[in-house]
C-alpha cells in the first residue's frame, strides 16, 4: 500500500483538527439559513487547507509544494474573513471570535514556518 507522505506532517494533523473545530462552530452557532451560505464557505475553506497540503506533497519540487502551502495559508485568510462576518452578523460572540482567530493564527504560523523550511532546504 502506498504511504501518503502528507499524513505524517504535524501541520496536516493540526489542519484536520482545525477543520473539525470549524465544523463544530458552524453547527453550533450559525443559523440554519446560513448553513449553505457562510457556513458552507467557511467549511470549504477549512477543507482547502487540508487538501492543498495533501496535493502539494505529491509535487516534484519543494518549491511547488511551498506554493500549495501558500494556497493553504490563503484559505486561512478566507476563514478569518468568514469569522469576521459571523461576528458582525452576531452569530458568534467576541470571545468565540477571538478563540477561533487564535487557532487560525497558530495554524497560519505553522504553515508559514513549514513553507519557509521547504524553501530554505530546497535551495
Amino acid at each position: 500500500m502506498k504511504k501518503f507522505r502528507f499524513r505524517k506532517f504535524q501541520v496536516y494533523k493540526d489542519a484536520l483538527v482545525f477543520r473539525s473545530e470549524i465544523k463544530t462552530l458552524v453547527k453550533k452557532y450559525f443559523p440554519d439559513y446560513e448553513l449553505y451560505l457562510l457556513g458552507d464557505q467557511i467549511i470549504r475553506a477549512a477543507n482547502s487547507i487540508i487538501l492543498n497540503i495533501a496535493e502539494g506533497t505529491d509535487r516534484s519540487t519543494d518549491k511547488d509544494f511551498a506554493n500549495f502551502l501558500n494556497k493553504s495559508h490563503t484559505s486561512i485568510n478566507e476563514i478569518v474573513a468568514c469569522l469576521d462576518i459571523a461576528l458582525l452578523d452576531r452569530y458568534i460572540s467576541k470571545e468565540i471570535h477571538i478563540q477561533y482567530l487564535e487557532n487560525a493564527q497558530k495554524l497560519a504560523n505553522q504553515i508559514t514556518a513549514f513553507r519557509r523550511k521547504l524553501l530554505k532546504d530546497g535551495n
